[in-house]
Formats: structure tokens, C-alpha cells, sequence
């Protein structure tokens, strides 16, 4: 499955759940707060691997895309800040509905605005290889993304490789934080690199340069950020394992006390 289609896949999944919930009466409270972490679950997925993949590798292989990155960034992060104030939200809540139906409206302009502008200006510019292998990665990207909004978080380029992948772990409890993160951030990397290398310039030299110009300041921003992932991944092992240790001496220390509390009992019934 290529890129563009595996995109608009989940946008047609978001859709159903969009008007699963619209036709939902204003009793359906238990339905309503089961859409809605659908949703969330579905959103944090999605945006996680357009700000970890798809971005990236369109910003640095595809000309005049910029803007339109940077303007699908923001309306992520409204999103996700919807999302936030909507995970855990009592569906009683006089305000859950208008909260909904405004998270709706925004991921149905910002879908409108990817498939009529941004999606064609990638599948005119990329080859049928370039999108298969951009949507292999965005698959395997898929299956490590945070199930949960995170705000907060960066969304943009390396930062999010980074952060975006460890997320997903925690969600997921899974331990090989370190092996998640790296494997994330070398995907995308290695991913626009081999599209770059298959493409041909259809411009002038001078724009060529540039477009790979701009290609390689990515690739440097990544290759960067690189080599802090194994460190950061590792930190929050270290971390985990630090406070297991922690955990098992003040275990240790309680069991001591508790034996020298029998035997003075012992002792003092003895006497």
C-alpha cells in the first residue's frame, strides 16, 4: 500500500467514527465516550506518524510544501489539545458534545485541505517506488505510535522521531525503549535519502541544488538528533532500572527490620 492511500485509509476510519457519533442520540453516553477513545486512540496514531514520516520526507523530496507542512503542524497541535481535554472528559459533561463536534470540524478541514492540496502535490512529484516504500515506513511507524494525545511533545522533525517512538513504548509497556527510537529516526532518514537518490532534476541546475540542498540540512537535522537517541532511550532504561534497584534494597531493608522484629519477639517471650 502506498503512502497516499494508507493516509487516506485512516482518514476514512476517523470519518465513520465521526458520523457513528453525529447519529448517536443524546442518551447514547457509554456509545459516545467509546467513540471518542476511538478517536483519540486513532488521532494520536495518525498524527504520530505524519509528523514522524510522511512531513519529513515530503518536505525534504517534494518542492513547495513548506507552508503547507508548517500549517498541518499547528492543525495537529489543536487537535491534540482537543484530544487532551477530551481523554478521560465524563461524557455528562455539558461540554463533551461541543468539545466533539469542534475536534470534528477541525480534522475534517485539515483533511479537506491534505487531499485536495497536499497529497496531490506528493503522488505528482514522487514515483510509485517512492510511495510504496514511504508507506512501508509510515506502516512500521504506525505500529510503535502513541495510542494516547501528547500535546506537548515536539512535532517536528528529529524531536519527534524521538520523543513520538518512546511515547508509543510507554503506551504500549513494552521495555526495548532504546531499539524503537533508533530504528524510528534511521527509517526516515534512510527513507529520504533513497528517494532523493532515485530522483532525476526536472528543474534547473540551480533549483535542483537547492531542493538538495534543503534535502540535506534534514538529513543533518536528523543524522543529529541520531546520536542522542540511543542516550535518551537509554536514560529512561537506566532510569526504570535505577528504581527497581532502589525498590528491591528498600524491600531488602524492610525484610531485615521485620526479622529482627521476630526475634526480639521471641526473645522476649522466652524470657
Amino acid at each position: 500500500m502506498d503512502a497516499i492511500t494508507l493516509l487516506k485509509d485512516d482518514h476514512k476510519t476517523l470519518e465513520q467514527l465521526f458520523k457513528r457519533f453525529e447519529k448517536a442520540g443524546p442518551n447514547a453516553r457509554v456509545e459516545k465516550r467509546r467513540l471518542v477513545d476511538r478517536m483519540i486512540e486513532e488521532l494520536s496514531r495518525h498524527a504520530s506518524i505524519e509528523e514522524l514520516v510522511f512531513y519529513p520526507a515530503a518536505r525534504a523530496t517534494v518542492a513547495e510544501t513548506d507552508d503547507i507542512t508548517l500549517e498541518s503542524l499547528e492543525e495537529h497541535h489543536v487537535v491534540k489539545l482537543l484530544l487532551a481535554e477530551l481523554n478521560g472528559m465524563d461524557p455528562e459533561h455539558e461540554r463533551f458534545d461541543a468539545k466533539v463536534t469542534v475536534l470534528i470540524e477541525n480534522v475534517r478541514h485539515h483533511v479537506a485541505e491534505e487531499e485536495t492540496e497536499f497529497f496531490p502535490k506528493v503522488r505528482d512529484a514522487l514515483s510509485r517506488s517512492d510511495l510504496a516504500e514511504m508507506g512501508e515506513t509510515l506502516a512500521a511507524a504506525k505500529a510503535t505510535a502513541p495510542t494516547k494525545p501528547r500535546p506537548a511533545a515536539p512535532d517536528e522533525g528529529a524531536a519527534a522521531m524521538v520523543v513520538g517512538t518512546i511515547a508509543g513504548v510507554v503506551d504500549r509497556v513494552s521495555s526495548n525503549v532504546s531499539g524503537f527510537a533508533q530504528g524510528s529516526v534511521n527509517a526516515t532518514q534512510d527513507l529520504i535519502a533513497r528517494i532523493l537518490g532515485r530522483r532525476r532534476p526536472k528543474v534547473s541546475p540551480t533549483g535542483s541544488s537547492a531542493t538538495r540542498q534543503k534535502a540535506d540540512q534534514v538529513r543533518d537535522t536528523v543524522s543529529t538528533a541520531t546520536d542522542g537517541v540511543v542516550d535518551v532511550a537509554e536514560a529512561v532504561t537506566a532510569g526504570a532500572t535505577k528504581t527497581a534497584r532502589t525498590a528491591r534494597k528498600s524491600a531488602g531493608k524492610v525484610g531485615d527490620t521485620a526479622s529482627s522484629a521476630r526475634k526480639e519477639t521471641v526473645r522476649a517471650a522466652q524470657s
